[in-house]
């Protein structure tokens, strides 16, 4: 997996922009994976492991309401943990993990059920909802796997929207 980390990181490396990481349910995976590449921190500027419900409102900015509203697991509260850790850490991208890995159900919530979501510039924001089969270790491994592509997916949709702007095409 380190090659979408890889991918990533030349990514934001090149457009000179930087990435923060919150997540939940993946415990420091993706932080884990990113600073498994080499000269990572030219555009990585930490991560907010947010495993606790009230860190999420706390330290992150998600609204105390949707989460007693929702709970932790919704698509609302990924976006929100997105934008507030890209605010809280000062980066132009930011991305998100918050989800069920099991044993157990959560709020309401199966097992595999996982939000990944990006924050970026210009008020660019995605979310995906993930129906992930396998253990525990499975389903964050699938999760982290699934943001890096989101985010690389938004990274190459930025880069074409530039594009497309500095050719004067609409």
């Amino acid at each position: 997996m380190t090659s979408a980390a890889a991918e990533v990181l030349r990514k934001l490396r090149e457009r000179g922009e930087t990435l923060a990481v919150a997540e939940s349910l993946t415990g420091g995976l993706v932080a884990a994976e990113l600073t498994g590449v080499p000269g990572a921190s030219h555009s990585f500027r930490g991560s907010v492991t947010a495993y606790a419900t009230s860190l999420k409102r706390e330290v992150l900015g998600v609204d105390g309401t949707l989460l007693d509203e929702r709970g932790a697991v919704d698509p609302t509260v990924a976006r929100s943990m997105a934008a507030g850790v890209r605010r809280v850490l000062g980066a132009d991208w930011g991305v998100s993990t918050t989800g069920v890995a099991g044993p157990e159900p959560q709020d309401g919530k199966a097992v595999g059920t996982v939000f990944v979501a990006v924050s970026g510039p210009d008020g660019a924001s995605r979310v995906a909802e993930l129906r992930l089969n396998g253990g525990r270790a499975d389903i964050r491994q699938e999760s982290v796997r699934s943001l890096l592509e989101l985010l690389s997916g938004e990274l190459g949709e930025a880069a074409r929207a530039q594009d497309t702007e500095q050719n004067g095409e609409i």
